[in-house]
């Protein structure tokens, strides 16, 4: 059975068990982090397999769209601890049960986040290029006009 824990993040504390932070405040509540910040809450497990299995968990329910069943505010919304901590329990646990499955659709998840990753830094690189053309050309006008 599960092992892991949900507290509250302590900015300057730090964890010697595999950990991961999941951010409590604004539409992206539930979201999985591997840095802390001052809203979030940490997940403390005994195993470094657990961690990673805990933390895809939470990315799927953070993107399916599950935590924002569980969002309060009206200005800025934000998840509970025990919501968390329940929606995270009852998943962990049935998604146990279908372990073959589970670790299945955490490697699809994985390979998309890695492709994901990837696509981004083209995205980046393409936009840094773009610019770098612009002011080449535009440096060469200037130069011409003088």
């Amino acid at each position: 059975m599960s092992t892991f824990e949900l507290k509250t993040h302590q900015i300057g504390r730090t964890y010697s068990n595999p950990h991961f932070f999941i951010l409590n405040k604004g539409l992206n509540s539930g979201k999985p982090l591997t840095n802390p910040c001052p809203n979030c809450f940490v997940v403390t497990t005994s195993t470094e397999e657990e961690k990673n299995t805990l933390f895809h968990i939470s990315m799927m329910l953070q993107i399916g769209g599950f935590y924002a069943y569980y969002l309060k505010g009206s200005v800025i919304p934000f998840i509970s601890i025990d919501d968390c901590r329940n929606m995270l329990k009852k998943t962990y646990s049935s998604m146990l049960n279908e372990n073959p499955q589970l670790q299945k659709h955490i490697r699809i998840v994985s390979a998309i986040n890695k492709k994901e990753a990837e696509l981004n830094s083209i995205i980046s690189k393409m936009a840094d290029l773009k610019v770098s053309y612009i002011q080449n050309v535009f440096s060469k006008m200037q130069k011409e006009a003088i």
